[in-house]
């Protein structure tokens, strides 16, 4: 077996563990707030978010998978090692804030990965910017949307359930969440599974293994299947922070954040633009406790969550900056 074959294998191994790791690093996105509101308990949550991850494979394209494939990096600057050294950099950052508690973007650590080992290799020449700014204005539009959206969707129901009971209110809504978590839960799947798919048929195309860059089945399958058994798993850890550290959650407040971040996914994911599902989220929430009391939004944690939103794409380029540096004097380029 030569030596290209295995860095092919070594970088699809590598792509389906990031994706099974930002399946568990991100479940809380899907499920914390309805484990918090107590509509379904974690276990059945989990499997209920994983089985609407696998949903976008059948209901969307492929839009983001390109962009994260070709639209970040200039394709004829790519090499396996840089492929390589930016999996391990974000993977090791997403183990890291996992930790930490620190819902962040498992999204912005592999794009940060890819730009970190790809100007270490081939300078800033290698860089689309045109991709990137647009990602980089993403980590403040995405959330700002989820948070508007949330909060119009927050008033519009206060002013239709003013004249309801909190038990009949607390009722309906707990209905009404398993349907928008499942929405949500697809939004996260398309999202962020598509990222990984790229970078794997990136990396068949490097190799020579394929003569352009495509998607296979066999690459948009295995993607799905590993962020879903990730999302199955689940991220204790980040739950708490989501579900009870930003704002008081009940099933309203469920509802009207999981409702805005899955239209803004879904919206997002059809133009192959390349979101945080972190942030959309985490910014909803934030809508709505706005909305309802602004001092029911515990801002230090959210202070807390938005340095790590932007500190994620720099730090995570560094390590792997760092990464493809002792990878170059191991393995060619």
């Amino acid at each position: 077996m030569d030596t290209t074959l295995i860095l092919v294998i070594a970088v699809i191994v590598l792509a389906l563990i990031f994706d099974f790791l930002n399946g568990f690093h991100d479940a809380a996105n899907s499920i914390a707030t309805i484990v918090v509101t107590k509509t379904l308990t974690p276990g059945q949550a989990v499997v209920m978010a994983g089985l609407a991850n696998f949903v976008g494979y059948f209901t969307f394209g492929m839009a983001i998978a390109k962009t994260v494939g070709k639209g970040i990096i200039n394709i004829e600057n790519i090499t396996l090692t840089i492929v390589l050294a930016a999996l391990v950099g974000a993977i090791i950052w997403n183990i890291i804030t996992w930790i930490l508690g620190l819902p962040t973007s498992s999204s912005h650590a592999l794009i940060g990965g890819l730009i970190g080992s790809a100007v270490a290799a081939a300078g800033f020449k290698a860089v689309v910017l045109g991709g990137v700014i647009k990602i980089v204005a993403f980590i403040f539009l995405a959330p700002l949307i989820g948070m508007l959206a949330a909060s119009i969707f927050t008033v519009a129901i206060i002013w239709m359930f003013r004249k309801s009971t909190p038990t009949k209110a607390n009722t309906i809504f707990k209905r009404l969440q398993l349907v928008s978590s499942f929405c949500y839960s697809v939004g996260h799947g398309t999202n962020d599974a598509q990222k990984c798919m790229g970078i794997i048929a990136l990396a068949l195309f490097t190799g020579g293994i394929t003569k352009t860059f495509q998607l296979d089945t066999w690459v948009i399958i295995s993607c799905y299947c590993a962020i879903s058994l990730g999302t199955m798993f689940g991220g204790w850890r980040i739950v708490k922070t989501m579900g009870t550290k930003i704002t008081k959650i009940r099933p309203m407040e469920g509802f009207s954040a999981e409702t805005a971040s899955a239209i803004v996914l879904i919206g997002t994911a059809h133009f192959g633009i390349p979101v945080s599902t972190t942030h959309v989220i985490a910014g909803s929430i934030m809508g709505v406790g706005a909305v309802e009391k602004g001092a029911g939004v515990r801002w230090v944690t959210a202070r807390r969550i938005i340095w790590a939103w932007f500190l994620t794409i720099p730090l995570t380029a560094l390590c792997s900056a760092l990464t493809y540096f002792v990878m170059s004097f191991l393995l060619p380029a």
